[in-house]
């Protein structure tokens, strides 16, 4: 008797694959069998863990720190991250209960809403957002409440669309500046403006990912959600880590701090789920942390040239009208109707012209995609040079 296939469960069933990582690993498909591809997708660091925070792992193991560690993270990185938001952002957070360690960013956000969410609360997000935000909340049986913003206001929330959106079931509104995919960069008069409306409703938490915080152009400089107020960082919870800054994807650390009972529900969550995360990688973190935003401000440095290649090339396309980010490491494009078959993605029409891009929709904005800029000059020079030339054709 053949075996059936198993099921998969209502919930994961309901929600798609992370669309940037599945066109990641096409993208590697293509590759792997000699296709001729420029790739402009994956948004990670294309330069090297600073040296210092490699030895710093390498002594950690050398000394034998490579043990199960707390769940909450160790004591010294704890500390490490109490100390760069007071010296960095201004407020003080108690490290042994009001900051987690966790296995990347992302797994922070999954736990805060598995410890927090039951079934038909909503959770807001504004698009373009990053793609997993809804698949998570209704990854534990949340409804998500996608509110678009729009360019003419920066991609910022509008205090007056946030408060519409608003009902007895909300129960999270998530923040994301600098934002990913539209490197808008919200200022502290215009979080001011929503935690006005936020401040209503006493019911209501914030999770403000600020992954990309010390990513920002023009001089521009992102303020945390958290130091809006006592009274919002009471009801805060800040998600960030050391992938972007410091080039340190693949180390798997990302961090949250906010409120005792969120932190303490999110712990025992994570005490079933994970344990605690790499030692080894938490000792590099710590170095990490330690650098404050000095080589930051290097890798921000060349972002900013390639970031004005991109929109310098892509100006000469008349089908395209690119925004240029405050901050983060992406450009996002919109791209004028009728310039592309009513039937093909945008993704897949470049995709068939040499160059890969995230489209738009997987980002709550149809007809819209995203490219990174980080990666090398020359591979934005062709690429830019393929998508103009697949619009003019």
């Amino acid at each position: 008797m053949a075996i059936q296939e198993f099921p998969q469960s209502r919930l994961v069933a309901a929600v798609p694959s992370s669309p940037s990582l599945a066109t990641a690993q096409r993208v590697r498909d293509i590759q792997a069998s000699g296709g001729d591809l420029v790739s402009l997708t994956i948004g990670e660091p294309d330069f090297p863990t600073p040296p210092e925070v490699v030895e710093a792992a390498l002594s950690a193991a050398r000394r034998g720190e490579t043990r199960y560690t707390p769940v909450t993270g160790t004591v010294a990185l704890r500390s490490a991250i109490a100390d760069k938001f007071a010296r960095e952002n201004g407020v003080t957070y108690d490290p042994t209960s009001q900051i987690l360690v966790a296995t990347g960013a992302k797994q922070a956000i999954y736990s805060a809403f598995t410890a927090t969410l039951d079934p038909s609360d909503e959770v807001i997000v504004f698009a373009p957002y990053w793609v997993s935000y809804p698949s998570i909340a209704q990854l534990v049986g949340a409804r998500p409440v996608v509110i678009s913003t729009k360019p003419e206001h920066g991609f910022i929330p509008q205090p007056e669309e946030l408060e519409a959106a608003i009902t007895s079931r909300t129960r999270w509104v998530v923040l994301n500046f600098p934002n990913n995919p539209s490197g808008a960069v919200a200022s502290l008069a215009q979080y001011t403006a929503l935690a006005e409306i936020i401040e209503r409703y006493p019911t209501i938490r914030v999770l403000s990912d600020e992954i990309y915080e010390h990513i920002c152009y023009d001089g521009v400089a992102a303020p945390s959600f958290a130091s809006v107020s006592p009274q919002m960082q009471a009801r805060t919870l800040v998600i960030n880590g050391v992938s972007k800054a410091y080039a340190m994807t693949g180390w798997r650390i990302g961090y949250a701090a906010g409120p005792r009972d969120i932190i303490t529900a999110m712990s025992k969550l994570q005490s079933h789920m994970t344990g605690g995360t790499s030692a080894v990688s938490q000792a590099a973190a710590v170095a990490a942390l330690g650098m404050g935003s000095s080589y930051a401000a290097k890798q921000v440095a060349a972002y900013e040239r390639r970031r004005n290649l991109v929109l310098d090339r892509l100006a000469a396309c008349d089908a395209l009208r690119p925004v240029k980010p405050r901050g983060a490491f992406y450009v996002f494009v919109q791209v004028l109707p009728n310039r592309i078959p009513a039937t093909t993605s945008v993704a897949d029409y470049l995709l068939d012209h040499g160059v890969a891009v995230i489209d738009g929709t997987a980002f709550g904005s149809p007809g819209w995609f995203r490219i990174s800029i980080a990666v090398g000059e020359d591979a934005l020079e062709s690429g830019c040079a393929r998508i103009c030339k697949a619009f003019e054709s």
